[in-house]
Parts: C-alpha cells; structure tokens; sequence
C-alpha cells in the first residue's frame, strides 16, 4: 500500500477491497456479455453506505467529504469492478444537497441514503449542443402548477436503472437573455411518473455497458414544486455537480491506471520467456516504470482538486486538469499493460480488454480533453477565447 493510500481513508479502502472481492472478472464479464446492469453489485454498495457518503448524518448520510467519495471509486476501479453505474448518485445529488429547498432534501435524500430512491441520471448532453451547454434547447414552459417539457437528451446513462433525473432545461430562450447561460433551470424528474407520460427511453449500444440512452421529451408534465433553486439560475447550480463529477471520474481514472500497474507487474513477474521473467527486460519494465511514474503525479492533482473542492475554493481548472491528468495517465497504462500481455491482454478472461475500454472513456467524457485545454487556456493563461 502506498504512502497516499494509508494517509487517505485506508479504513474505507478496505472495506471498498473486502466488497468488491465478492465481484470478481467473471461477475462483470458476464453482464458484458448480456449488456445488463449490475443490480447486484450497486445494491451492495448501496447497502454498505458507500452511495451515501456526501450525504449529511442528519439525512441518514456519513457526512463525509469528495476526499472520501474519491478513495471509493478509486478503490472500486482499481479491485477490477466498474463504478460507472453508481458513481452519478455522488455527485447528481450534490445539485439537491446545495441548491434544493428544505422540503426537497427532506423529501429525497433520506430515501437516497436507504437505496428506496435511486438519483443516477443526469440529463444535461443534447445532440445539437454536445458540451456547449448554453445551446441546449430542450425547453421547459411554466403552464399553471407544472413546467411542460419538450426536446431531446443523448448519451445519458443509467435513465432506465434510475428513479429520479437530474434534468437540465431552458426556460427562457437564449435569444431573449442577457447572457448564454441565463434562463436555463434544473428540474427533478420522477422517472417512474415520466415514462409513457412523455418521456420514452432509447437504449444506445456503445462499446461500452453503461446502460446509454437517449431520451424524448413531448410535453411532459413537471411540477413546479420540482424546481431546485431559482428559475433561470440553474447553469451555475450545475457547475459545481461538474467539477465533483471531474474529480470523481478523475479518482477512476487513477483507481484503472492502478489496476493496469499491479496486472501488468504481476504478469510480467510471473510470464518466462526465453528461460527468463519478461519484466526482467528493460523494454517491458521501462514502461510500467512510466506508467507509475505518470500516475503518482496524476493522484496527486487529484487530491489537491479534491481538498480545493472540499474547502469551497473554486477549482473548476483543478478540476479539469485532474482529470485531464488522470485519464491520459490511465490510458497509458492500459495500452502499456496490454503490450505487456500480448495477446492474453484481448483475453476477456484477463479482465485487461474489458478496463481497456472502460478506460479510453474518460478522454472524451465527461468533458474532452480539447475543452479541457482551452478552459486552461482562457482560465489560467489569459489567452483568448476561441469560440
């Protein structure tokens, strides 16, 4: 165990190890397989609180910070399992927690805590504005009690495996406000009321099992007492889920890149080849070498992202240059761990294949490694902005 590893939750990390050690490669190649959720595997962690860890004491939460919530998924991805169907619940629920009435967090995030509810959709991405968020035209229309929905969602996980949504939407259009991001507002959407109500659900097949879809809105009806936070100020509300979400996705990254190291060292320890171990060969340790290297230096933006995020410091370039940092570093790793395995690495039963792909995600979401860039650009270097 690293120096990081025991100054960082190592009480929480042990128990992440103990769980996930009862869902071993076969559970998750199996639901690869049959592209199903594993209902199994997030009702565990459910169960043991871990979902509930941001969520305060007093709403039957552990009341623990995004410090916390990082050693989980790190550990979660580092043990060979997959936090992509429940890593949303830790930071979707965020929005309520900051910005929702007392009625609305007494009303839901007690039930989210026991697991009764499950918040893990996210309904922001639109195929017309991809991560131009401004220019989403999904609209929401005030009519007496309720707002009427209409548009159009895409690339949203976990829609069928969740009761509530976090739902991003115009109320007031673009054109008539002062400035892009004004007039948009978050609703919560009861998913089981919406479906067949106005919302209908498309499954996406992607080269991954994170239960994508797509969603149409044709005038679903939405209580106004759904509203978190003001009308028209919801884009700011949403930006700080986003750079929890970052740091969370970035602490996964690290967790796979971990995983890609300890497989690889592992392999190339016990792997003889012309009467010699493999990793005695420079050509093989070199690059698990760097791999370590590169993600040593990556965990460490993401605790400093982390710890910024806890102390309510604005961290959105901390944010995004962890996960930058993080998912390239992990993506190194795999392909180094491939390589490392030759041909065993497109092996399913190696597991290697499968992290391989869950991996190559995170350069391009949540938010791709371009945009990263020219946040960085304008942000901290001052340079002009290029659209």
């Amino acid at each position: 165990m690293s120096a990081h590893e025991q100054q960082s939750f190592p009480e929480i990390r042990e128990s992440v190890r103990r769980l996930c050690a009862d869902f071993p490669g076969t559970y998750w190649q199996e639901l690869d397989r049959d592209r199903t959720y594993p209902t199994a595997f997030v009702d565990t962690l459910t169960r043991e609180g871990f979902l509930s860890v941001l969520i305060p004491e007093e709403f039957g939460g552990s009341g623990l910070g995004l410090g916390a919530a990082t050693a989980i998924l790190e550990e979660i991805h580092r043990s060979g399992c997959n936090g992509g169907a429940c890593h949303a619940q830790m930071y979707t629920m965020g929005t309520v927690l900051k910005h929702g009435s007392a009625e609305q967090k007494a009303a839901y995030l007690p039930k989210i805590a026991t697991g009764e509810l499950r918040l893990q959709a996210f309904g922001v991405t639109e195929p017309t504005s991809g991560t131009d968020t401004t220019r989403i035209r999904t609209f929401a229309r005030r009519d007496g009690d309720d707002y009427v929905v209409n548009g159009q969602k895409i690339w949203i996980s976990r829609a069928e495996h969740s009761d509530l949504m976090v739902l991003l939407v115009r109320t007031t259009p673009r054109e008539e406000v002062a400035k892009p991001s004004d007039g948009i507002s978050v609703l919560l959407v009861d998913m089981q009321q919406a479906l067949g109500n106005g919302l209908t659900i498309r499954p996406i097949r992607t080269m991954l099992n994170h239960a994508t879809t797509e969603l149409f809105f044709d005038d679903l009806r939405v209580p106004a007492a759904n509203l978190i936070g003001e009308e028209g100020k919801g884009f700011k509300y949403i930006l700080d889920g986003m750079n929890a979400e970052r740091i969370l996705i970035a602490s996964e990254c690290i967790g796979d890149g971990r995983f890609f190291i300890d497989r690889a060292s592992a392999y190339a320890t016990e792997r003889s080849v012309f009467g010699r171990p493999i990793g005695q060969n420079q050509g093989i340790q070199f690059p698990i070498a760097r791999a370590y290297v590169q993600l040593t230096a990556a965990a460490e933006m993401v605790n400093k992202a982390a710890a910024m995020f806890e102390a309510g410091i604005p961290c959105g370039t901390e944010a995004n240059m962890a996960k930058m940092l993080a998912s390239e570093a992990s993506w190194y790793a795999a392909d180094m761990c491939v390589q490392t395995h030759g041909g065993f690495g497109f092996a399913e039963e190696y597991d290697v294949e499968r992290k391989f792909r869950e991996t190559r995600l995170y350069q391009v979401a949540p938010i791709s490694t371009n945009l990263i860039l020219s946040h960085v650009a304008t942000h901290a270097l001052g340079l002009p902005k290029s659209f």
